[in-house]
């Protein structure tokens, strides 16, 4: 009967200690997980980050990563480089059920924020380092394949500038998928990216293309539009770089940009409509100096349209992007006198035309 006993009470008592285990395993893995990733963010180089909380789902091999930030060290402005309120990462079903073990993305109001004196200081540690992206990506364990940003802001902030320069783009809702080619088939540039963004101003931002980002240099082929923003939004940064603001106007740019085998060909257009550059309350010296400007803005825009607009070209590999000076200049006097640039897309750059450029740099080499 002492043996039954014993045999009935270690019949129960081992999986009772196993479920407790477990459950302990399961209340300590988040901190397990959360110590762990705060390491790694605290060892990239010249680079200090932090998270929150970490919440993970075993069932559904999910977890979410809470308040995420990442600073350079030694900055002056405190303010998070990156930072992401909530990371929701988790495998996606679709995929391995074709035996192929992803994860989709998913970022609820994330924020990059350059700040301009933080980023042109270089700790030594920090020159050799590897980017500090591969070691937010290596957080995750398995391949990216999906990911979707809500809520999201991008900055450029200047605090020596007085005022302080602050060019944003808000409300970015941006999607962007098969980024680790799940689903190969014959086409060059595989993955698809959609974007869209409130930018200074008031504008409206659109992002467009594809992409292979399964190569060291990651082939591409982008348009960006962003449209009716007000000009008196870029006063800030007119009026620190170039000595000028505005009174009035509309604010418009066009771009389109590929590359492929690390050869980069595109351009920028910026168009602005009914701008006015002279403010009332401008003292003299500014007003003198902002009618010279706004007298070449008469000469070189285009009355019927009342356009001021270039076409600034870019080509080049990606350790040497160049722009073209004297293109630039012709393309001035191009909107102004021959006719004035359309507001759209030109869609004059080709993926293919850019890889055959990028072919004949390799022969040359």
């Amino acid at each position: 009967m002492t043996k039954k006993k014993i045999y009935k009470r270690k019949r129960y008592l081992v999986p009772l200690i196993i479920l407790l285990l477990l459950i302990g395993l399961r209340i300590a893995l988040p901190y397990i997980v959360k110590n762990y990733v705060n390491k790694v963010l605290a060892d990239i180089p010249g680079h200090y980050g932090h998270v929150e909380d970490i919440d993970l789902s075993l069932l559904t091999g999910a977890y979410i990563i809470d308040e995420l930030y990442l600073n350079k060290v030694n900055t002056g402005s405190q303010i998070p480089f990156l930072h992401f309120e909530r990371t929701h990462i988790s495998v996606e079903w679709s995929s391995l059920f074709k035996g192929k073990v992803v994860s989709e993305i998913n970022m609820t109001r994330p924020e990059l924020i350059y700040v301009f004196e933080d980023q042109q200081k270089e700790t030594p540690e920090e020159a050799d380092a590897e980017d500090w992206s591969k070691a937010l990506t290596d957080l995750v364990p398995i391949d990216i394949n999906q990911l979707e940003i809500h809520g999201g802001k991008v900055a450029f902030v200047q605090l020596t500038a007085d005022p302080n320069i602050d060019l944003h783009l808000d409300s970015l809702e941006l999607y962007a998928t098969n980024l680790r080619n799940v689903v190969r088939q014959e086409a060059r540039l595989p993955s698809n990216l959609s974007a869209d963004a409130v930018s200074f101003g008031g504008g409206s931002l659109h992002l467009e293309g594809q992409m292979d980002l399964v190569k060291q240099i990651p082939d591409m082929d982008l348009a960006l539009t962003l449209e009716n923003a007000n000009a008196t939004a870029l006063n800030d940064f007119t009026d620190h770089y170039a000595g000028l603001d505005f009174d009035q106007g509309i604010f418009n740019l066009y771009s389109e940009m590929a590359i492929a085998d690390g050869y980069l060909q595109g351009y920028i257009k910026p168009i602005i409509r009914d701008a006015k550059l002279i403010g009332k309350e401008d003292a003299f010296l500014e007003t003198l100096w902002e009618g010279f400007v706004g007298f070449f803005k008469f000469i070189l825009k285009n009355h019927k349209e009342n356009t001021l607009a270039t076409k600034v070209p870019l080509e080049g590999d990606l350790t040497n992007v160049n722009t073209k000076i004297w293109p630039t200049v012709t393309n001035i006097f191009k909107n102004a006198w021959i006719k004035a640039f359309q507001g759209i897309v030109d869609n004059d750059i080709e993926f293919k035309n850019v890889q055959e450029k990028a072919n004949e740099q390799k022969d040359e080499k």
